[in-house]
């Protein structure tokens, strides 16, 4: 195993480890996607062309996209200059 996969594989329980305890939704997500990015490229390393890029595709691209979506459909996500919190007087 070279140096370059272990830090690979650092990197990847720590992304697994934080999204569990990142509060914000928007920001799990994308922890999300690099977790996905770094297991496409572990495939790659592993000679596994194919897995890669299906890992890359869905992982990375449908499954991210999909959260995001739903994120903003259940209305998680704000627009800029609105705050839900602050109360009109």
């Amino acid at each position: 195993m070279t140096l370059i996969e272990v830090l690979l594989l650092v990197f990847l329980v720590a992304c697994a480890v934080s999204v569990f305890f990142i509060k914000r939704l928007l920001n799990a997500v994308i922890v999300f996607m690099s977790y996905s990015s770094i297991m496409a490229v572990l495939w790659i390393s592993l000679e596994s062309p194919d897995l890669a890029i299906t890992e890359a595709a869905v992982g990375c691209g449908v499954t991210t996209m999909l959260f995001i979506l739903t994120l903003k459909k259940i209305n998680a996500l704000r627009e800029e200059g609105t705050d839900q919190d602050e109360s009109t007087i």
